[in-house]
């Protein structure tokens, strides 16, 4: 079988995880989209659900939306998921901060 007659490769849902270390450093795959962010909160759209991260100083350090994959530095004080029942309540809350 040549290149051109490989079969298709069926896209799944990504994996999503989570990594902390030292409460420093996180990374995150999964990610659909990054809603809003500042030095003191993210609201991350995962395939998971969207995700909450609270902490001090926080900077975006890497973001791959490819790959659906964003690292944050600074310090993480908290990680809380929203459940389907409260995700338009969430980012109605957010925009509103936001604007």
């Amino acid at each position: 079988m040549n290149y051109y007659e490989q079969q298709p490769v069926q896209r799944t849902e990504r994996e999503h995880t989570v990594t902390v270390n030292n409460r420093k450093n996180l990374e995150i795959t999964g990610v659909k989209e990054v809603d809003s962010f500042d030095n003191e909160e993210f609201l991350l759209e995962t395939v998971m659900g969207y995700l909450i991260i609270r902490g001090q100083n926080l900077q975006l350090k890497n973001l791959d939306v490819s790959d659906g994959l964003v690292t944050i530095k600074g310090k993480v004080y908290e990680l809380s998921y929203v459940d389907e029942h409260h995700q338009e309540k969430a980012k109605g809350f957010f925009s509103k901060l936001f604007k």
